[in-house]
């Protein structure tokens, strides 16, 4: 799925437009003692930003705002609309697109261990599953969406339509299968397309090498060093195990009113390495501290994470699975996510010297509109 949406909730809030480059030092996550000191969380801009919830837009948030400067920690909103208990601030959620921050460090951790080539094409890794049609892609063209593949099939192309089949099971090897039957968008390195597909190449890569599952390598190389004990990937289970508060889709009904369709449950097989994790927001700020920190991905990869293609115009993502974002002089590593339900995001200075994450039960997640209540909340962090 194209990332258009995820950035244009970023460009609304921040007011600034996405540029390419790298960061001043590449290497300081490694040293944050040198982290300059940020000015302390917003409170009470924080915690105007998460009023009135449940709203039209979503019906529970959770926000964890860290740094050098202090931090800030606050949940709005309700865990079910039927009941209207208080949300649970220490909920589980669909964690999306930032499961790619934990495909690309797998990678890139396989790589310092000498079991993976960036620069190798993934047609030595995976052979047969790209047609001839393709010119080598590496794998760093699909860690950083320069790859060409186009986007794979799947189950619908309207909510009604994937809604319909939401208990379904489809394989990550189909969805592959038919991305490297079509023909490609671009010859790879040219251009930067985000696209789901090159992570699910990533994951099916990180399954040869290793001899296992995506889940369990994912387990052993990131999630374990993290910490993160809350993490999971649900595989062909519909269900949000643990504490989690329900996610809703706010569907048009014809006399004109709104449903609010809970969309808690559903078969997530199919997002794979590139959507399938669920979290928490303890946890993806270990993830995010951790990364930067080089306690994951050590050097020399660690680099890739902050290093954007310096030679294709407008480029904005890293070898990290992370997007630069650049606002009032400071330089932002983000990734977001969102499955119906579901927005979620992780962000951060190469210092840490400032850090988000937020978990918004967005009433219509997949809609490339900035969601209001996410809005405020990268406004009020951000400051």
């Amino acid at each position: 799925m194209r990332d258009l949406r995820r950035r244009s909730i970023l460009a609304t809030a921040l007011a600034v437009p996405l540029t390419a480059g790298l960061p001043a030092s590449p290497a300081s996550p490694a040293s944050p003692a040198i982290a300059r000191t940020a000015s302390a969380p917003d409170a009470k801009a924080l915690r105007a930003a998460l009023a009135g919830l449940p709203d039209a837009n979503a019906t529970a948030a959770l926000v964890r705002v860290g740094g050098t400067g202090g931090t800030w920690r606050g949940s709005s909103g309700v865990h079910d609309l039927a009941s209207g208990r208080p949300a649970d601030p220490d909920a589980r959620f669909r964690a999306g697109s930032t499961t790619k921050v934990v495909t690309a460090a797998a990678v890139l951790r396989l790589a310092a261990e000498g079991r993976i080539d960036l620069d190798t094409p993934v047609q030595h890794y995976l052979p047969g599953l790209l047609g001839g049609r393709f010119r080598p892609v590496t794998v760093r063209h699909l860690l950083n969406h320069t790859s060409g593949i186009p986007a794979g099939d799947g189950l619908g192309t309207t909510f009604e339509e994937v809604y319909s089949h939401r208990f379904d099971t489809l394989s990550p090897q189909r969805v592959a299968a038919s991305a490297g039957a079509k023909k490609p968008e671009f010859c790879p390195g040219k251009q930067q397309h985000y696209l789901n597909i090159n992570y699910t190449f990533l994951g099916l890569l990180i399954e040869r090498v290793t001899g296992r599952s995506y889940a369990s390598e994912a387990g052993r190389l990131v999630l374990t060093p993290a910490g993160m004990r809350d993490t999971y990937f649900p595989g062909t289970d519909p269900r949000i195990l643990g504490p989690h508060n329900r996610g809703y889709q706010a569907v048009r009904k014809a006399d004109g009113t709104t449903e609010f369709l809970d969309v808690t449950e559903w078969n997530q097989a199919d997002r794979f390495a590139t959507g399938d994790m669920i979290s928490t927001t303890a946890d993806l700020e270990r993830l995010l501290t951790s990364l930067f920190r080089g306690r994951i991905v050590p050097r020399p990869q660690l680099r890739e994470v902050f290093s954007v293609p310096s030679d294709i115009a407008g480029a904005s993502y890293s070898a990290g699975g992370l997007q630069r974002f650049e606002s009032e002089g400071k330089v932002y590593w983000v990734k977001s996510g969102a499955r119906y339900g579901y927005t979620s995001a992780l962000a951060g200075t190469c210092d840490l010297s400032r850090t988000l994450v937020y978990s918004v039960n967005s009433t219509d997640a997949k809609s490339e509109d900035a969601n209001p209540v996410v809005a405020r909340i990268i406004a009020a962090a951000l400051k």
